[in-house]
């Protein structure tokens, strides 16, 4: 088995699927093809959930049988006869009493009626809410509780392939029953199949953990550091700070100023803004409790007063207990809960800090504030810590420390719209800059029926949500930037923007995330004075272009397998000398302090092997220019120039190769 995997997928609305693509169609069409196979080879098998999902489709399923790749080929013989049969996918709708039925008499995601009852169907009953249609699908003798929709046919399903198991809990629910996860895939054709596989290849060749370890760019010391939590080597941590480079002078010449916010803070400040109790407890590490010097002085004198008057009430009640003093005793029984309570609410709980934007609504409300300081756009670089379950980490992608290029443009409504698309035009700015060519903004809105209740979601301000939605979206439509419209996925506070990019070999990733937040700000009680003298309460836009250094890095590392461009090369330039001669390697010498003088980050080797086995180091190196010097070069005060994965481009005069990398360096080109 691989990986325990932790969940499912959140259930779709109506709506939700009636939006489904094509691609989507056939994935989940074919995940019931999947349970009509292995109930043709294994008709006990009990099945859950089988949707599609990102990358293909899945489907759980209680099985005594542990399935192995080693049984995909005869499953997949399966699925390509209930394929060639070509059945209808049939829609059914029940009542919820009728599906009741079926399920116990066990005819759900099933060919016949068995002895035993369709246990996973009849909880998969209790999810669907109340007054929503009941349906079934049926393609040949299978019928399975589901909402759909399908393809047409069976036959309508292109090529597919299955890919990988792995155990899942019923519901993603650990107290619930281990579940075997049966993945696979489908595409319309076979040649679009194919370039999927070939991508996936390509993709394992530039997997960011094996470049990066190859590169030695980072480490994960879960000894004596911890899972997640990454330590930068001297290269990796070269590429973080020309990041970091890029975002301040991009944000300097936007109007952004510049803040720093502390890695703890009182539990107090995450109460207010709502990510405690609930919210977001779960993805921050467990709270510290410290006592201050005062605290531990009030904490000593109330121990010694709570032990008289527990010795006061002992000696009280062993000398009898008279009717008329059952009072008194009372007494004692208050004065002691009294002092345990408030030796209980001695001192401060801390939490490391799992997202800066508290901390830039406080610097907000350390001053009056009027509408002439609007927009005010505080940036930080801030370090995070999210407390990601283990079995979720996943090299750079999915950390516990994070590096995040954040900001928050505080603003009025009048001013959102030229704010929020001055960040969009950041995004595109940055999307060329490292050769970006495919992207999408996924728009994400509220669900108005989780405003309140057991199942809330959001806060609570339907007239806030539908405004701030419709100036998102005027402002998308406006602009003309390529984004698609994903219901229920906001953030409690706002509506929120996720901006996924793919990189040059098709895999998608989400880079970074925008919100815009219309309750946090009220909650702190921020104001800024008005035009009309009144107090109002400012927009908020959350932005971070370039996410965390730990997910960028973690993309950039694979969309450029390593060959990164001159600016961000961890080593961007190596002297080569032909021999150990001392004037050639004072000559080297003198060119690397040339460039390291201008911030260049340039080694040499200088050492005894032949030229060849020295370009071949430098080009496992992936270091981007080599400058080779031999007695010619020395002579002409020149170089010969290399670069990594295209090869030699000849002698130049050594100060123009000089300018020619600064001048790469400076543009970022």
């Amino acid at each position: 088995m691989e990986t325990h995997e932790k969940a499912q997928p959140e259930r779709k609305t109506l709506d939700e699927r009636s939006r489904m693509t094509d691609l989507e169609r056939i994935r989940h069409s074919c995940a019931h093809v999947l349970a009509t196979a292995i109930l043709r080879l294994w008709p006990e098998a009990q099945f859950a959930a089988g949707p599609p999902v990102e990358n293909g489709f899945y489907y759980d399923v209680d099985l005594e049988h542990r399935v192995s790749p080693e049984d995909f080929p005869k499953i997949e013989e399966e699925m390509k006869k209930e394929i060639k049969a070509n059945h209808p996918f049939e829609k059914i709708v029940v009542t919820r009493d009728q599906a009741m039925k079926d399920a116990q008499s066990g005819r759900l995601g099933a060919l016949v009626e068995r002895k035993v009852p369709s246990k996973f169907k009849l909880g998969n009953l209790e999810d669907i809410p109340k007054g929503e249609p009941i349906s079934y699908y049926k393609n040949g003798d299978f019928i399975d509780l589901c909402a759909g929709p399908h393809v047409m046919r069976t036959g309508n399903i292109g090529a597919f392939k299955l890919t990988s198991v792995a155990s899942a809990y019923y519901k993603g629910d650990e107290r619930n029953p281990q579940l075997q996860r049966v993945y696979g895939t489908a595409f319309k054709t076979k040649k679009e199949l194919d370039y999927y596989f070939a991508m996936l290849e390509e993709a394992k060749k530039r997997d960011h953990r094996k470049i990066g370890a190859e590169m030695g760019l980072y480490i994960i010391d879960t000894e004596y550091v911890g899972p997640g939590l990454p330590l930068w080597l001297p290269k990796g941590a070269a590429i973080a700070e020309e990041l970091e480079k890029l975002a301040k002078e991009t944000e300097f010449l936007a109007g952004y100023v510049r803040v720093k916010t502390p890695h703890i803070a009182k539990e107090k400040i995450y109460l207010t803004s709502g990510h405690l109790p609930h919210l977001y407890k779960d993805s921050m590490f467990p709270p510290m409790e410290l006592l201050e010097e005062e605290d531990r002085n009030r904490r000593d004198e109330l121990t010694l007063r709570l032990a008289k008057v527990k010795q006061e009430k002992l000696r009280f009640e062993t000398t009898g207990l008279p009717l008329d003093n059952v009072g008194k005793l009372g007494q004692f029984k208050e004065q002691i809960q009294e002092l345990e309570s408030a030796l209980a609410s001695l001192g401060s709980r801390y939490y490391l800090k799992a997202m800066n934007c508290p901390h830039h609504h406080r610097i907000f409300a350390a001053e009056p504030r009027s509408y002439r300081d609007l927009p005010l756009r505080l940036a930080e670089y801030g370090t995070n810590y999210r407390y990601e379950q283990s079995g979720e980490l996943f090299g750079l992608m999915r950390v516990r420390s994070l590096n995040m290029n954040d900001a928050h443009i505080y603003c009025t409504p009048e001013q959102f719209a030229q704010e929020f698309n001055a960040v969009n035009d950041l995004y595109l700015k940055y999307f060329k800059i490292f050769g970006i060519e495919k992207y999408v903004m996924r728009f994400s809105t509220h669900d108005p029926s989780r405003l309140t209740g057991d199942n809330a979601k959001f806060v609570n301000e339907p007239e806030l949500w539908i405004q701030t939605e419709n100036m998102v979206r005027d402002t998308l439509k406006n602009s003309g930037i390529n984004y698609v419209e994903v219901p229920n996925e906001a953030a409690f506070y706002g509506p929120k923007i996720d901006v996924q990019v793919w990189s040059v070999i098709g895999r998608e990733f989400t880079l970074a995330t925008n919100q815009v937040d219309f309750a946090v700000p009220k909650r702190f009680g921020l104001v800024y004075r008005d035009r009309d003298n009144t107090e109002k309460t400012p927009l908020c836009i959350h932005r971070a272009p370039l996410g965390t250094h730990e997910r960028f890095i973690g993309f950039l590392i694979e969309h450029y397998a390593g060959n990164f461009p001159l600016w961000l090369a961890p080593e961007q330039v190596r002297v080569l000398t032909i021999s150990d001669d001392e004037a050639l390697v004072n000559y080297a010498k003198g060119i690397i302090n040339e460039l390291r003088t201008q911030m260049v980050r340039a080694e040499g080797d200088f050492s005894t092997d032949k030229i060849n086995g020295k370009i071949q180091r430098a080009e496992q190196d992936k270091v981007h220019t080599m400058l080779v010097i031999g007695p010619r070069d020395l002579a002409a005060n020149a170089v010969s120039v290399r670069i990594h994965g295209k090869g030699s481009l000849g002698a130049r005069p050594k100060a123009d190769v000089i300018k020619e990398l600064l001048d790469t360096i400076r543009t970022r080109s």
